[in-house]
């Protein structure tokens, strides 16, 4: 009964039915044996929607911007599902709320769906839980899906791996800006939006930007910068535009595939990883030879990589 329940359940996913979606991922955040079935099951349908990752630092209007984003691909009648990655506790549910106010336009639009997703959710986190509900959107019949997250650090650098195409979003006079742009962020772009451009110092930052730019090795495809104003939607029809360009570039010259070989190689072993971890935290409290290993190590009678080196062949045994 309930492998047929979990059967209608992906048809109505197929379907493009939004409560169906809705729940699927639903079953993924809560790592229920009943959501990974559903997405073995859905998968082979999956790879042709537009994955499209926005990062950047807090404040810069991301939100808006994929709102005013969604806006222009409902205009050429594509179907647009937002995931957006909350690093807050997911008890609290800090961003969730202004997130949500954001693209509140687009609550009543049958061809929008938006869900936010917390980056220390239960048990599946960000790098199980991300990809996976992509997949499921995807699967849906999904057009373009649009993965928001927050901050630029290791959690941004890993979650590019889930997109087709990288927008990062500045804005000028914004020391976390700045930051962004020593900290090695500039790899990862293949667009970069520089928001609230009315700012007076938006011309002095994108000339920081082409000059840390120019110190890359050269590409077949040269980083736009992009100016936009989300909040009165200028720039945003242009920002598209290169999106488009940026997949278009990359179906070309074959590295769309290359990329989305890359990124399901990445979360396969990410998932082998975080349950790897799962299994060793659990024989730590139920299994005394371990805990056991780990006052060994405490005490200074075996080092940590001896120590690891032990329970991995545990495990293999």
């Amino acid at each position: 009964m309930a492998q047929k329940t979990e059967q209608s359940l992906a048809e109505r996913l197929i379907a493009g039915d939004k409560r169906a979606l809705a729940r699927a991922i639903t079953l993924i955040e809560n790592d229920d044996p009943a959501g990974w079935e559903l997405v073995r099951e859905v998968f082979p349908r999956t790879g042709r929607a537009r994955i499209v990752g926005l990062t950047g630092p807090p404040g810069v209007g991301k939100s808006t911007l994929i709102g005013a984003l969604t806006t222009e691909m409902r205009k050429a009648d594509r179907d647009v599902a937002v995931l957006s990655i909350d690093p807050s506790s997911p008890f609290t549910r800090g961003a969730l709320l202004g997130d949500r106010i954001r693209l509140s336009d687009h609550f009543l639009d049958a061809g929008v769906f938006i869900r936010s997703m917390a980056s220390r959710g239960a048990l599946g986190g960000l790098s199980e839980a991300t990809l996976q509900a992509a997949l499921l959107m995807d699967a849906s019949g999904k057009d373009d899906v649009f993965i928001e997250t927050v901050g630029v650090g290791q959690a941004e650098i890993d979650i590019v791996d889930h997109g087709d195409t990288i927008v990062l979003v500045l804005m000028p006079g914004s020391g976390d800006s700045i930051q962004a742009l020593k900290a090695g962020v500039m790899e990862i772009p293949d667009v970069i939006c520089v928001n609230k451009a009315d700012h007076p110092m938006t011309d002095t930052m994108i000339r920081e930007i082409r000059g840390v730019l120019s110190l890359g090795p050269p590409t077949s495809w040269r980083v736009p910068i992009v100016r936009t104003e989300a909040a009165k939607g200028e720039g945003v029809a242009e920002l598209a535009e290169k999106i488009a360009e940026h997949r278009a570039h990359i179906e070309a010259e074959g590295t769309l595939e290359e990329r989305r070989a890359r990124n399901l190689r990445n979360e396969v072993l990410e998932l082998a990883a975080s349950r790897m971890r799962r299994r060793l935290e659990a024989a730590v409290g139920d299994d005394a030879s371990v805990r056991e290993l780990l006052d060994r190590v405490v005490k200074r009678e075996i080092d940590p990589a001896s120590a690891a080196k032990d329970l991995l062949e545990r495990e293999d045994g």
